[in-house]
């Protein structure tokens, strides 16, 4: 099935695959930390919005059955190659289902704030309660207000022989939306090829992820700071973690 809102993650999913999946390195840790020791050996672990699967194959790696969920067909693609013992979806967030066999879920860097709407998020996070299972936990982080005031400002370029990637990023906070403009330049068979892409995020309060967890039934939540109370160098990204 295609998913016609991820076209533009489709674009994206190789220059992310090359350089940003690493940050499955940065936030292993903190799921070993606030997760994975409550999880009995072999748990079943869902990866919402999996990306390249990075994450997945260091946790099959550890012995965990997982699965993978992305709305880009192309981030699978990657995620296949990356961790080819799990088992990967291609689906929307915010309307999959899966049967309540799941240990625990996850989902990392900020994929959630992508979900542009609360109605939507309360609808992500209905879909999570449904494939835990009962006692289950759920554990994602998400850019907040302070992180996007401090660092979705100014660009950044990445250059290599075979491709230049130019990232712009700012923040409207009368909106709270982040947008990310992305220009790639990649050569293929000889030509150089342009792609323009536009990804947009959203900031939610504090509060207002608390209640949303809250409307479909989670329980036990714990906000922590990725800074202060996590030990990475990040300003403002928070990890909630709350159990079914």
């Amino acid at each position: 099935m295609k998913v016609p809102r991820y076209s533009d993650y489709d674009r994206f999913a190789w220059v992310y695959n090359r350089h940003w999946g690493h940050f499955s390195e940065r936030a292993l840790p903190v799921i070993e930390r606030l997760m994975l020791q409550q999880l009995p050996p072999k748990a079943r672990i869902l990866d919402l919005c999996c990306g390249t699967g990075q994450l997945a194959g260091a946790l099959i790696e550890r012995g965990y059955q997982v699965t993978g969920l992305d709305g880009s067909r192309e981030m699978i693609h990657f995620a296949q190659k990356n961790a080819s013992d799990g088992e990967f979806i291609v689906e929307d967030a915010r309307s999959f289902k899966l049967p309540a066999v799941y240990h625990g879920v996850i989902s990392t860097f900020d994929s959630l704030n992508h979900i542009m709407s609360l109605k939507e998020l309360i609808k992500v996070f209905g879909n999570v309660y449904t494939a835990l299972r009962e006692g289950g936990l759920f554990l994602f982080d998400l850019n907040m207000e302070e992180g996007y005031r401090a660092r979705w400002r100014g660009s950044f370029g990445i250059v290599e022989d075979d491709h230049v990637c130019v990232i712009r990023s700012s923040y409207r906070p009368e909106e709270k939306i982040g947008q990310t403009d992305i220009t790639i330049f990649r050569l293929v068979k000889g030509k150089w090829e342009r792609s323009d892409l536009k990804l947009l995020q959203k900031c939610y309060s504090e509060a207002e992820v608390r209640s949303a967890l809250e409307t479909v039934g989670f329980r036990e939540i714990h906000p922590y700071d990725a800074q202060r109370d996590l030990e990475m160098r990040e300003i403002g990204r928070s990890f909630f973690l709350c159990r079914k």
